[in-house]
């Protein structure tokens, strides 16, 4: 099979987003998907919002390209309608990683273009990875054959994170940026923003920007003044509110 295969939507894996950056979750998660690229298995990677399901497609997307194996990115829920027809134009690669299956369920089209990505997956000797919010056998998919495909995956079951968890997470992160997060800010921004790790890794995106521009550490004073709207745009806020 051809080596350094082209990843769509110009994929590029975030710093942070490697296995050795991914907390347990589930410990063994790593190495297993490490051997399943190397023996070419087919994998069904399920948990809730926050488990890390993103994290380890990307980690091996990345891991597979320095490797020097070809290998594709297609995330279903990102993509929309051009879902079916990117998947149908799919040749097989060592590596496929599908994210947000659940966004496909129910829809005939792209049903029968993934039985047929999986099929040349399979013909080809290549892995293939699959993320999903719930189970193959609690996902709605109406193809027989992919639902059969599906369950005689390898199933790797998720867990999110707790609290303490994804402090670390952001801790870290916010080190790898050269920022230094202490107690206090952590309990702010726990308190007060979305605690999911998308919305966590986004804000300390704009919260490093922000800090840079200012040549201010992030504080609590700082994290108050960052993350309160100024008066302008709250007074725009309540003109456009009905009486």
């Amino acid at each position: 099979m051809s080596a350094g295969g082209q990843l769509p939507l110009g994929f590029r894996a975030p710093a942070e987003q490697r296995f050795e950056h991914f907390l347990p979750g589930d410990a063994a998660a790593p190495a297993l998907l490490r051997r399943q690229v190397g023996e070419r298995g087919k994998v069904y990677l399920h948990g809730p919002e926050g488990s890390g399901k993103t994290h380890l497609l990307r980690a091996m997307l990345a891991e597979s390209g320095e490797a020097g194996l070809s290998a594709a990115w297609l995330p279903l829920a990102m993509l929309g309608p051009a879902a079916v027809g990117l998947i149908d134009a799919q040749p097989a690669v060592d590596l496929v990683c599908i994210d947000d299956l659940d966004a496909l369920a129910g829809h005939a089209d792209a049903e029968r273009a993934l039985f047929a990505l999986h099929n040349r997956q399979h013909d080809a000797r290549g892995a293939i990875v699959y993320a999903a919010r719930v189970s193959p056998d609690a996902l709605d998919i109406g193809l027989p054959d992919l639902r059969s495909r599906l369950s005689h995956c390898l199933r790797l079951t998720l867990q999110p994170l707790d609290e303490a968890g994804r402090r670390q997470v952001l801790a870290e992160r916010a080190r790898a940026r050269g920022l230094l997060l202490e107690d206090a800010a952590l309990d702010y921004l726990f308190r007060r923003v979305d605690r999911d790790l998308g919305s966590l890794t986004a804000l300390l995106d704009r919260l490093d920007q922000a800090s840079l521009a200012a040549q201010r550490r992030i504080t609590v004073p700082f994290l108050r003044a960052a993350l309160t709207p100024p008066p302008r745009a709250v007074a725009a806020l309540d003109e456009g509110e009905p009486d």
